[in-house]
């Protein structure tokens, strides 16, 4: 199992082989990619960022919720950092496992858990403003003025 948060591109194939064994008949790969259109308005580029030592542990707890509830062992994950272009991947997830309904579900909860548990802030950049995604309603501090 291997969990990282890294700066540049993620090689997925590089992820399957990693997780790959030959006790495996299934694979399952999820990528998130920066989309183009999202909220209505159209997206220039995502920012991610990440507290990586916390992120990486977070993912590993995942890891071991993963080997608990679906008998999977191996498990790769990575999210990115950093400013993303549109098409390109800001999380991948692969998970080896001997039948595939295993790799389906876990693949699922990964994802799910990872959105709701991971230290990773992500910020939609517009041509006419940006927003952190997840702060929506949330009401900000105010800033300090100048003494």
């Amino acid at each position: 199992m291997s969990f990282r948060v890294v700066d540049g591109p993620i090689d997925v194939e590089a992820l399957n082989a990693e997780v790959l064994s030959d006790h495996d008949g299934a694979i399952c790969t999820f990528q998130g990619v920066a989309r183009r259109f999202s909220r209505g308005r159209e997206v220039v580029h995502l920012e991610y960022e990440a507290y990586p030592a916390m992120a990486e542990r977070k993912m590993a707890e995942i890891g071991d919720e993963l080997r608990e509830r679906f008998g999977v062992e191996r498990v790769a994950i990575r999210h990115r950092a950093g400013v993303l272009r549109i098409g390109e991947a800001s999380v991948a997830i692969a998970i080896a496992s001997p039948h595939r309904a295993e790799a389906f579900r876990a693949c699922q909860y990964a994802i799910d858990r990872l959105k709701h548990t991971v230290p990773i802030w992500k910020k939609e950049v517009w041509s006419n403003g940006e927003e952190w995604i997840g702060w929506e309603g949330v009401e900000q501090p105010a800033a300090e003025s100048p003494a």
